[in-house]
């Protein structure tokens, strides 16, 4: 039994009204999203250097049985079970979310706990970003041009990093990001008679740097 099969068509609330159509489905990488969005790597080198800290200040004391390494077995413990939990909410997350573009909107299907619909209508896209991973992946930041606010923490970690105020969706750890940029960016412009298009030079960077890849 997957996560998708009490609903209609996988990743949406209903069947699509006979002008719609589906143009791209996808879900994040776990692991992917467990270095982008949880941080696992940052985490870790914590911990690393917590433990580090520890036996240095145990050797500096003197080391005269195990029991004196207890802080350090502490440290790497506490360490394992937090990056652990962090690769799990990504695991999680992955697992719960399907991102569907159609050519009236893209559909954010999402929530480990509580499953919920967010539907964003292509005319209400202002400009499409792109971060590109050295492996291909990548994440889609979409701006939104309407009013109506998204909330942050109703979106995490489907959300721009660092974009609280004006909160960003973002289509997070999808493989093959360039691809899915160039059909979301097309869906975008059928929409947007008058709109124009950007011809970025994704970055591809350890930490992402957003290019914009749509403008409308």
């Amino acid at each position: 039994m997957s996560e998708h099969d009490h609903e209609p068509i996988p990743g949406l609330p209903g069947l699509l009204p006979k002008d719609e159509r589906i143009l791209w489905q996808g879900a994040p990488d776990w692991r992917i999203l467990a270095r982008t969005a949880f941080h696992t790597r940052i985490v870790t080198g914590y911990f690393v250097l917590l433990a580090g800290w520890s036996l240095g200040a145990a050797l500096a004391r003197g080391v005269d049985g195990i029991g004196d390494l207890s802080g350090v077995a502490l440290t790497i413990g506490f360490g394992a079970i937090a990056v652990g939990l962090l690769n799990a909410l990504a695991w999680g997350a992955a697992r719960t979310t399907l991102y569907t573009l159609t050519n009236r909107r893209i559909v954010f299907r999402v929530g480990i706990a509580f499953s919920k619909c967010i539907n964003l209508p292509l005319r209400r896209i202002a400009s499409v970003g792109l971060a590109v991973q050295a492996d291909g992946s990548g994440d889609l930041p979409l701006a939104l041009d309407s009013d109506r606010k998204l909330g942050f923490l109703a979106l995490w970690p489907h959300t721009r990093p660092w974009r609280v105020a004006t909160p960003e969706p973002m289509l997070r750890a999808v493989p093959d990001a360039r691809h899915v940029a160039a059909l979301v960016a097309r869906a975008c412009l059928a929409v947007h008679p008058h709109g124009s298009v950007a011809q970025p030079a994704p970055v591809t960077t350890p930490e992402p740097a957003f290019g914009q890849a749509v403008a409308a």
